[in-house]
């Protein structure tokens, strides 16, 4: 998700999305939770989601402050998106 509109061009967006959310693949688990983790914080991501179907698990990276913070859920809680205070994802409506 993008934000700050002056980051949208004709060609798309120039520099990091705001938030991100993925589905951790069940093969190559790590590639999400190590590698693209640093790659979005180097890059300026804010908050990064990583959705592990297998453990029904989600994991919130709060990537603005000068250390990671990480906030665990599973797929009964509403979780707040820390960018948009106003904004909960109610997961057991989801129906997953």
């Amino acid at each position: 998700m993008i934000c700050d509109q002056d980051k949208l061009t004709d060609r798309g967006c120039t520099g990091a999305q705001d938030w991100i959310i993925e589905i951790v693949s069940p093969g190559n688990s790590s590639h999400d939770y190590v590698l693209k983790l640093n790659l979005y914080a180097d890059a300026g991501v804010r908050e990064y989601w990583i959705v592990d179907s297998h453990r029904e698990r989600i994991f919130v990276y709060h990537l603005e402050q000068e250390h990671f913070e990480v906030e665990t859920y599973t797929f009964q809680d509403c979780i707040p998106v820390g960018i948009y205070p106003d904004l909960k994802i109610d997961f057991p409506n989801l129906d997953l």
